[in-house]
């Protein structure tokens, strides 16, 4: 993953307090020419390190006494106060005052806005200025400052809340963090998607979706339902706001499913291309972000619909009801592979790994030999890609062999790793190296190994499990038998219950992610040296 500012909050030691007689007050100390301490009235200093901000207040450690920091209430502050670079939201000189806003933690799992205010008293501050421009850049990195934002905001998703999860946690972080922000709330199934069908994509930077992943999924079929779906698409950069049951979006692209977190790593995300998988079924083309289910995963979800107050505990609780069932689901599947073993996925996510940086960030991974991507061309009216296989009424692609599968207890195909919270199914997936991640599972395995692998998701032993069968794919037909009626998931959303084929576009979408990636760890040991990458070498 790309190296952003640190979030770490670890205690750092400051630097030797600079004497008044050495240093006029409003005026940087340097080292080597880079002004990293900033000195001010009463004692008070603002040093620049790699990683943070620190705020030293001489006069509070004498004095005990509260610091002249606005937003705080008359208890102690320290002395001493460590802002890392990534909560940093605003840096300004207005006239002769110094303003910051920054991101607090106020609890372990929640930050909300705060500031720092100083007056300025010399009357040349063009250092002060050029110190401020230093945080302001270096807090941002490579990511875009100020987004605009088209939030939607579904109050129904999940357990409810959401309007308030936004008006609460996240707003008042975008309003710090100077982000033009214009908000609608949803009020019917498919509304996002109509909304975004008719989006002026140029004027914002990215679409905030305040729900769980089904305003998600709304959001990119209504762009690639645009005449100039591909630009479009490759355009406007979709965010999350985890305010739903399923809250994969978020756990997979800021590593968290905190909403006030979330909206950080938005506010400090860089722009990030994202594979985007086609569906066709019947007549009809769907886009995919996440992921395609039949079987178990599929029923636990949907099936459980009416047990949304549970919040994400209704998938463990119809996952459990099924294992003891044990369900089989009988199809026929055609699969394009591209790496067929374990060893060979690990070897893949590795290359993809060492590659990455903040060089490269908002870059796609090379394209595959056979990828049907190209950059859309600006004011171009291209719609999605040509189906490089067609659809699911064609002819079986040449060289693809459809396989009769009777016991099948779970098809699982993801395009990002988590799947939940507690659910990382495919910790060898990769934003954007135009693969799809397929696990197979069958429905026959005892009710004691079907828990132990449910155990090992959350453990980070899935991937590694003797009973999962984990490739990299590119394309896939699948074809139900011998069931009048079921659940297929896309992305969390029931489809009919009928024959689908899935293609992978390589890059085709954007996200906003918080370093460059997926912030999931991966498959165990994935880092270390194999025969593979000896002989490779």
């Amino acid at each position: 993953m790309a190296t952003l500012p640190s979030q770490t909050t670890s205690p750092q030691t400051l630097p030797e307090s600079i004497s008044e007689s050495s240093q006029s007050y409003g005026k940087p100390a340097s080292r080597g020419g880079l002004p990293e301490t900033i000195k001010l009235e009463g004692n008070k200093s603002l040093t620049l390190t790699p990683e943070n901000l620190l705020v030293n207040d001489l006069t509070a450690k004498k004095s005990n006494r509260s610091c002249s920091f606005a937003g705080f209430g008359a208890s102690a502050a320290p002395a001493t106060q460590t802002i890392p670079l990534y909560n940093v939201l605003w840096v300004e000189l207005a006239g002769q005052t110094l303003v910051i806003d920054y991101a607090k933690y106020t609890a372990k799992h929640r930050v909300e806005p705060a500031k720092l205010v100083y007056n300025v008293n010399d009357p040349d501050t063009t250092d002060v200025r050029t110190w401020a421009d230093t945080l302001l850049t270096k807090a941002y990195g490579p990511a875009k400052r100020c987004k605009r934002a088209k939030v939607l905001v579904n109050p129904h998703a999940g357990p409810g809340g959401a309007e308030k999860k936004w008006r609460n946690d996240c707003q008042p972080l975008f309003e710090a963090a100077r982000m033009p922000i214009d908000v609608v709330l949803t009020t019917y199934s498919g509304q996002a998607s109509e909304l975004t069908q008719e989006l002026d994509v140029d004027a914002f930077d990215t679409i905030v979706t305040c729900s769980g992943d089904g305003l998600a999924y709304e959001v990119f079929n209504g762009l690639g339902n645009r005449p100039d779906a591909q630009q479009a698409l490759q355009k406007i950069a979709v965010s999350h706001i985890p305010c739903g049951s399923g809250n994969a979006m978020s756990c997979n692209l800021y590593g968290t499913y905190r909403p006030s977190l979330a909206a950080l790593a938005i506010i400090k995300g860089v722009e990030t291309p994202l594979d985007l998988v086609s569906i066709t079924q019947g007549d009809r083309r769907t886009l995919s972000f996440l992921s395609q289910a039949l079987g178990v995963v599929a029923e636990s979800d949907l099936a459980t619909e009416h047990l949304r107050w549970m919040g994400g505990a209704r998938f463990t609780y119809g996952f459990l009801v099924r294992i003891f069932q044990k369900k089989c689901y009988p199809c026929d599947l055609a699969v394009k592979v591209e790496i067929q073993d374990k060893q060979g996925v690990k070897e893949h996510y590795k290359r993809k790994m060492s590659t990455a940086s903040a060089a490269n960030l908002g870059i796609a991974d090379a394209p595959r030999p056979d990828s049907d991507m190209a950059p859309a061309q600006p004011g171009s009216r291209q719609g999605l890609p040509p189906l490089k296989y067609g659809t699911i009424n064609d002819p079986l692609p040449e060289g693809w062999e459809l396989i009769s599968h009777d016991k099948l207890g779970n098809f699982y195909c993801g395009n990002m790793a988590y799947m939940a919270a507690d659910a990382n199914f495919f910790s060898a997936a990769c934003a954007n190296d135009g693969l799809m991640d397929l696990v197979c599972v069958d429905g026959d395995v005892s009710v004691a190994s079907q828990l132990s692998m449910l155990m090992s998701v959350e453990s980070g032993k899935f991937f590694d499990n003797p009973l999962v069968s984990y490739k990299k794919i590119s394309a896939y037909r699948i074809i139900p038998r011998n069931q009048k009626d079921g659940y297929i998931s896309i992305d969390g959303e029931k489809v009919p219950f009928e024959p689908f084929q899935a293609e992978i576009h390589q890059g085709l979408g954007k996200v906003i992610s918080k370093s460059g990636g997926y912030e999931a760890a991966g498959p165990a040991d994935w880092d270390k040296i194999t025969i593979g990458n000896r002989i490779m070498a």
